[in-house]
């Protein structure tokens, strides 16, 4: 078990860093937020849920973010879709369960449309797919249009950084590329998002768009009323946390005895600390099957 920082290096010699908890798959692999790193809370906790209970855990920087080399604003949606998928094919192996944040959760989705056979399960927060489009671009005052026009980006102000970062036509021109919504969107594995609905960065009704244009029947939404953005009050990740542990249930193959299975992921799940409803909820059957009625 190692979560040191180590680096992948891309074909154009630039490097991504990433930090692995070797563990049991299915592989929980997390994919951050545009302008944000894996040492966010939500990426670290489940870091620590990785070392406590023996999973596999990956987490990394997409180019230009965190300890990753590259220019922030020289990224686009088809890099860091790039980049997730190079960390995918490259550093692991086995079941995955994507767990996406705000834009990463749009990645997500991308990387589970790309490698349908490795993607099992999806969890996704604040999931903002085509926000370059529809959350974005709508919001740019005409001050700042006119800078990407006639220089091709603009500085953005942040609570976050003094500075400010770019947006630059080639982000807007680029996401539109990879526009999923309305739908639908070809991925067929169970899909749990965690949306707050004080959310001021991604509106509800957004999340839910895509909850209901994803082609999967296993879906769950779940609308935290108070909850921000970032969704990482105690409460917040406690929720992240039972939804990662009922993904990685979900992600297992079922073998030829799928009762016997079922049973095992139920019990399982309760040793986790999972509420007995919750528990055969994962495990997709009845209590009553457990004794063989």
């Amino acid at each position: 078990m190692t979560d040191s920082l180590q680096h992948l290096v891309r074909n154009d010699n630039l490097r991504l860093a990433y930090r692995v908890v070797h563990g049991v798959h299915p592989t929980v692999v997390w994919l951050g937020g545009f302008y944000s790193d894996m040492t966010g809370t939500k990426a670290q906790v489940l870091a620590d849920q990785a070392k406590a209970t023996g999973g596999a855990y990956l987490r990394f920087d997409y180019f230009g973010h965190g300890e990753s080399d590259g220019a922030f604003e020289d990224g686009t949606i088809s890099r860091w879709r790039e980049d997730a998928l190079a960390v995918i094919d490259d550093l692991t192996e086995g079941p995955l369960v994507l767990v996406g944040s705000s834009m990463g959760g749009w990645l997500a989705c991308l990387a589970a449309i790309a490698r349908p056979d490795r993607v099992k399960a999806l969890v996704l927060i604040a999931p903002a797919p085509d926000f370059t489009e529809k959350l974005m671009e709508p919001e740019l005052s005409a001050e700042a249009k006119a800078a990407i026009a006639r220089d091709g980006r603009w500085i953005r102000p942040s609570e976050y950084d003094d500075g400010g970062y770019a947006i630059t036509r080639a982000l807007l021109e680029d996401g539109a590329r990879w526009s999923i919504l309305p739908g639908p969107v070809p991925i067929d594995v169970p899909v749990r998002v965690l949306q707050g609905g004080a959310d001021p960065d991604v509106p509800w009704t957004h999340a839910l768009e895509l909850a209901n244009g994803l082609s999967s029947d296993d879906v769950v939404f779940t609308l935290v009323k108070d909850g921000d953005h970032r969704l990482s009050r105690p409460q917040d990740l406690e929720r992240l946390v039972a939804a990662v542990a009922e993904a990685r249930i979900l992600a297992e193959p079922v073998d030829d005895d799928p009762v016997a299975r079922r049973l095992a992921r139920a019990a399982r799940a309760r040793a986790a600390g999972q509420a007995p409803a919750t528990a055969w909820a994962a495990a997709d059957m009845g209590p009553e099957e457990e004794w063989g009625a």
